[in-house]
C-alpha cells in the first residue's frame, strides 16, 4: 500500500506540499508526528537529499521513531544522513565542529541545571552575598531569560531597566553574578543548556561564511512544536531558512504553555507576516479522543481571544461525559481517584500504564502516592529524580567528563576527594582561592604547581597531583578507546566499583547495581556504534546524556506503572484514563497567573492540554479544602469547570463516587475582568453567593451540648481538634454555610458548619 493512501485529505495535502513557506496547525490527536514524518519521507522519495534535510523534533526520543519509520517507507538507511532531533542535541554537534571558532574546545562540557546552580553558588558565595536574597535557582532564571534573549553579560549590565528591575527586586549584584558565571564556563569549557541556543547565535551572527555554509546544506527546515519556540529557538531557524524558504512549521498555537521557559506564542501566530507567500494546513480531525473528550476540549479553548481559528473534530464514538467530582480534602481527593483507578482496573482489565494523574504542581502528589501505596498499586512520578541525576551516577559520569574536559570545575570539584584520598577542603579551599588570583582554571593549578604554586602541605600537594595524572591517563585514551571499554576501565581504578562495593546496605547494594545499569547502558551504546562501523567514543555517549530530555528517560521498570506528573509535563502524551486533579482558583488557574488577560489564556491553554491527553475517560476533581502553606484553606472550584459546556460533563458531588444531583459550587465565580490583583485563597478574598438548597442542614453535637442551627457571631463554640474558640463572622447559608472562628490555642479558622462539628458552649 502507498504510504499516502493512509493519509486524510487535509494530511496528505501538507505531506505533498514540497517548496516554499508552510505552516501545519495540527489539533489535539490530529496525526501531527505521523505528517512530519510522511512529510519527510516524501521529500525523499521527490528527489530531495537527505542532506540537506534538518528536521528539529520535541525529543530525541521522536526523533530516533520517526528515522526508523521513514526507513520503513523509503528503504535503505536514507534516514541515517537526515540532521534530526532536538535543538539543543543538533546545535550542540554543530557547536563542536565550529567551538574554535567562540574560543571553546571541541570537547566543551554541557552544564545540566544541577552544575549551573552549584556554581552560581559558589559565586554568591565567593561574593559574599545574602544566598537568602540571591536564591541560585532565582538567579539562574535570571540569567537563562537573558540568554534566550540573546542578552550577553556586558549588554545586561548596559541596560538600564534591567538593572533597575534588579534593584527593585533587592539583587542589584545579578549583573556581577552574570558576568562571573559567564566567565568560569568559559575558563571550564562548558556551556549550560541555554548557551547551546544563545552561541548558536552567535556563531551565525558573528560568522558570516558559517551562516553561508548551513544556509547551503539545509534546503529544507522542519520545526515540531513551533508554538513552544523562544526568540534565540526562533532566530536560529529564521537565519538558516532565509535563502530558500523551505520551511515548514508544524504545531498548535492552542497548546503553547511553556512561557515560563522563554517560549513565545507569538512565533506562531505571527508567521504570515515573517512568510508572506505561505501555505497553511489544517488538521482538525483529532484520533485519539472520544468525542464527548473533543467537544469538551473545544468548549474550553473557544474562551481564548488569541487564537488561530480551528474546529477540531472526531470520528470516534461519543464515549463517557467528562466526570467532576467533588471531595472535601486534599487526602480524599488521594483516596477517590486511587480507588476510581482500582475500579476500572478491575472491570475493564486495563494496565497500570492505561492510567494518568495530572496535576498543577508537584506538590499535589503527596496524597496520591499515599493513597496508590496503600493500595499496593505501582506507580511513577514522571520528573522525579531521573537515573542520571542519582549520586553515584552523576560522580562516575563526573569521572568521565574530567576524561573529556579537564578544566570542568564542578566535575572536579565533585570528585577529587572520592573516593576519599585524603584531600580536605581547607587544601580545596587554598587551591580554588590560587586559580582565582592568577584567573586560571583549577586544573590548571593542580595539574602545574610549579607555575601557580599554592601554600598547601607537600601531601595534599603530592595527592592532588597524582589525582591529575590519573585524569591524563585518562584523557589520553578518550580518542583512542570505544566508549565501554574506558568507562569501565575508569570505574575501576577510580575506586568507585571497589567503594560501593564495600559498602554493603541495602542502599550501597543499590547504588553498585545502578553504576552496573549505567555501565550496561554503555556497552549497548557500543554495540550501536560499532553497527554503524563507527567506534563511538566515551565523549560521543556524554554528549547524548547531557541532552537526554524528562521523555527519553523511560526504563523498562516505568513502563506499566500508573503516570503522576504535572500537566506541563505531560504534553505530547496520551492516555486512555486521564484524572486532572486539583481544579481549585488559586491553584488552576494558579494564584500567579491571574494579574492579566495572557496569563489567564495560558492557563487556559494548559487546561485544554491536559483534557486532550484523555482517549476514553477524562475525570476532573476539586475539593473543598485543601492544606497549603501549613494551613488548611477553603477552596473555590475552578472557573474552568464551569467553562466545559454542561452537555458534556456529568457532575459527581457524593465524594464516595456515587452520582448526586446537587448543584456544583455555592460560589458566584468571580468574570476574568476582576481577577487583577486577587489576594491568597480564602473566603475574605472573593464575593460569595450561597446557592439555596430547599433543605438545610444542621449540624448538631454528638455530645448533646447545644446545636449550631442557630449559631450567631460571638458565640462560644468548642470543636473536637481545635478545642475552645469565638465565632467572629458567618457566611452562607444551609448545607454550605461557613464560620470564622478565632481559637486561641491554633489562631483564626475558616469551617463549614456541616462538617465542623461543633458544640455551642456556655
Amino acid at each position: 500500500m502507498d504510504y499516502l493512501d493512509g493519509l486524510n485529505e487535509s494530511q496528505r495535502k501538507a505531506v505533498e506540499h514540497i517548496d516554499g513557506p508552510m505552516m501545519v496547525i495540527a489539533g489535539a490527536g490530529s496525526g501531527k508526528t505521523r505528517v512530519l514524518t510522511y512529510r519527510i519521507a516524501h521529500l525523499l522519495r521527490n528527489g530531495v537529499d537527505a542532506f540537506s534535510i534538518l528536521a528539529l523534533t520535541f525529543t530525541n526520543k521522536a526523533a530516533k521513531e520517526m528515522k526508523e519509520r521513514i526507513n520503513s517507507i523509503v528503504g535503505g538507511n536514507e534516514s541515517m544522513n537526515i540532521t534530526m532531533g532536538t535543538f539543543h542535541s543538533v546545535f550542540a554537534r554543530i557547536l563542536r565542529y565550529n567551538s574554535d571558532k567562540l574560543g571553546y574546545p571541541s570537547n566543551f562540557t554541557i552544564y545540566d541545571t544541577q552544575d549551573s546552580r552549584s556554581l552560581i553558588k559558589a559565586i554568591v558565595k565567593e561574593f559574599g552575598l545574602d544566598d537568602k536574597v540571591y536564591k541560585p535557582n532565582a538567579v539562574q532564571g535570571r540569567i537563562s531569560s537573558a540568554k534566550n534573549n540573546l542578552i550577553s553579560p556586558a549588554a545586561y549590565e548596559a541596560n538600564v531597566e534591567i538593572v533597575s528591575e534588579d534593584r527593585m527586586s533587592r539583587k542589584p549584584e545579578i549583573f556581577r553574578i552574570y558576568k562571573e558565571y559567564a566567565k568560569r564556563c568559559f575558563q571550564a569549557g562548558a556551556m549550560d543548556f541555554d548557551d547551546l541556543l544563545y552561541q548558536t547565535n552567535v556563531l551565525l551572527r558573528d560568522f558570516p561564511e558559517v551562516l553561508h555554509f548551513y544556509q547551503q546544506k539545509f534546503k529544507y527546515v522542519l520545526v515540531d512544536e513551533y508554538q513552544d519556540t523562544n526568540y534565540s529557538q526562533y532566530l536560529i531557524v529564521k537565519k538558516l531558512a532565509a535563502v530558500y524558504e523551505n520551511i515548514c512549521v508544524v504545531g498548535d498555537d492552542a497548546q503553547s504553555i511553556y512561557s515560563f521557559r522563554g517560549a513565545n506564542i507569538e512565533n506562531i501566530l505571527n508567521f504570515k507576516k515573517d512568510y508572506p507567500d505561505f501555505d497553511m494546513f489544517k488538521l482538525e480531525q483529532n484520533y485519539r479522543s472520544t468525542s464527548n473528550i473533543v467537544k469538551a476540549a473545544n468548549s474550553i479553548i473557544k474562551r481564548n481571544k488569541d487564537q488561530i481559528q480551528k474546529d477540531v473534530w472526531t470520528s470516534n464514538n461519543e464515549g463517557g461525559k467528562i466526570n467532576i467530582i467533588r471531595c472535601l480534602t486534599d487526602n480524599e481527593e488521594g483516596r477517590v481517584i486511587t480507588n476510581r483507578i482500582f475500579d476500572i482496573k478491575q472491570n475493564e482489565g486495563a494496565d497500570y500504564k492505561d492510567f494518568a494523574i495530572l496535576y498543577r504542581t508537584n506538590a499535589q502528589s503527596r496524597s496520591f502516592e499515599e493513597s496508590l501505596r496503600k493500595l499496593n498499586l505501582p506507580y511513577k512520578i514522571y520528573g522525579g529524580l531521573s537515573f542520571y541525576q542519582r549520586k553515584e551516577i552523576k560522580d562516575l559520569i563526573a569521572y568521565f567528563r574530567l576524561a573529556a574536559n579537564p578544566k570542568d570545575e564542578e566535575a572536579l570539584k565533585r570528585v577529587i576527594n572520592y573516593p576519599k584520598r585524603g584531600i580536605g577542603k581547607t587544601s580545596m579551599d587554598s587551591v580554588i582561592l590560587a586559580a582565582r588570583q592568577y584567573d586560571v582554571s583549577i586544573w590548571d593549578v593542580i595539574s602545574d604547581f610549579h607555575r601557580y604554586p599554592v601554600s598547601i602541605g607537600a601531601g595534599a600537594r603530592n595527592k592532588m597531583a597524582q589525582f591529575a595524572l590519573k585524569i591524563q591517563s585518562y584523557a589520553a585514551q578518550m580518542d583512542t578507546s570505544p566508549a565501554y571499554d574506558l568507562a569501565n576501565n575508569v570505574a575501576q581504578s577510580s575506586g568507585i566499583l571497589k567503594d560501593l562495593y564495600d559498602d554493603k546496605s541495602p542502599e550501597g547494594v543499590t547504588r553498585y547495581e545502578n553504576i552496573q545499569e549505567l555501565l550496561a547502558g554503555i556497552k549497548e551504546f557500543s554495540v550501536q556504534q560499532e553497527e554503524k562501523d563507527e567506534m563511538g567514543t566515551l565523549s560521543d555517549f556524554l554528549i547524548d546524556v547531557a541532552l537526554l530530555t524528562d521523555a527519553d528517560k523511560e526504563t523498562e521498570e516505568d513502563k506499566n506503572t500508573i503516570t503522576l506528573m504535572t500537566i506541563h509535563a505531560s504534553k505530547g502524551l496520551e492516555f486512555p484514563h486521564v484524572f486532572i486533579v486539583g481544579l481549585e482558583e488559586n491553584l488552576f488557574p494558579s494564584q500567579l497567573s491571574l494579574t492579566s488577560r495572557t496569563e489567564l489564556e495560558e492557563e487556559r491553554r494548559l487546561f485544554y492540554v491536559a483534557v486532550t491527553r484523555a482517549e476514553k475517560t477524562c475525570t476532573l476533581s476539586y475539593v473543598v479544602s485543601r492544606y497549603r502553606w501549613g494551613q488548611l484553606v477553603t477552596a473555590e472550584p475552578s472557573r474552568f469547570i464551569d467553562e466545559v459546556d454542561k452537555s458534556y460533563v456529568n457532575i459527581e458531588n457524593d465524594t464516595r463516587g456515587r452520582s448526586g444531583g446537587r448543584s456544583l459550587s455555592g460560589y458566584q465565580r468571580p468574570s476574568e475582568e476582576r481577577t487583577k490583583g486577587f489576594g491568597q485563597m480564602g473566603t475574605g478574598n472573593r464575593n460569595l453567593r450561597p446557592v439555596k438548597e430547599t433543605s438545610s442542614v444542621s449540624s448538631k453535637s454528638k455530645t448533646g451540648g447545644g446545636t449550631t442551627e442557630n449559631l450567631k457571631v460571638g458565640f462560644n463554640v468548642e470543636h473536637a481538634r481545635f478545642g475552645k474558640g469565638k465565632v467572629t463572622a458567618l457566611v452562607g447559608a444551609g448545607s454550605d454555610q461557613k464560620a470564622t472562628v478565632f481559637f486561641p490555642r491554633v489562631g483564626q479558622k475558616t469551617l463549614i458548619l456541616k462538617f465542623a462539628k461543633l458544640t455551642v458552649v456556655e
